[in-house]
């Protein structure tokens, strides 16, 4: 993954998550086409919270998106709007084969999954750290 580094303000950073977001009851609803929306989406979404979509895909009944992201970011505001934008842009514009799978208006299940991500690994990062030449 390339470092790609920010800088806002007085910080400078190379901030990235890992988010999993699966559909209600883990059902099968997202086919090629409708997956293909999302990413289009929540492109859009990154943008306006100063964000960077790296990239998404996923399968039938969940989407991985790997996006960087500024410190101030509030991370739980910006998954709630992911989630509540594309769930009513998917819903409207798939209106056909989302009814076939769920009778309510909904698409995400109401937890997810988020990890953050880098370049190197916790044991590179400590070993560099522990390397440092402190003062006496």
């Amino acid at each position: 993954m390339k470092n790609d580094f920010i800088s806002s303000g007085r910080c400078v950073s190379d901030m990235k998550a890992h988010l999993v977001l699966t559909t209600k009851y883990r059902r099968g609803v997202l086919s090629g086409a409708i997956l293909a929306r999302p990413g289009e989406i929540m492109s859009d979404l990154c943008e306006k919270w100063d964000c960077k979509l790296i990239e998404l895909n996923g399968e039938d009944n969940h989407v991985h998106l790997l996006f960087q992201y500024l410190p101030q970011m509030e991370l739980p505001k910006f998954i709630g709007n992911l989630k509540s934008v594309t769930s009513r842009r998917i819903r409207t514009e798939f209106a056909d084969a989302i009814e076939k799978v769920y009778w309510k208006n909904v698409l995400w299940n109401e937890s997810y999954f988020i990890a953050s991500c880098g370049g190197v690994t916790v044991s590179i990062l400590r070993k560099y750290i522990e390397g440092q030449d402190a003062p006496d």
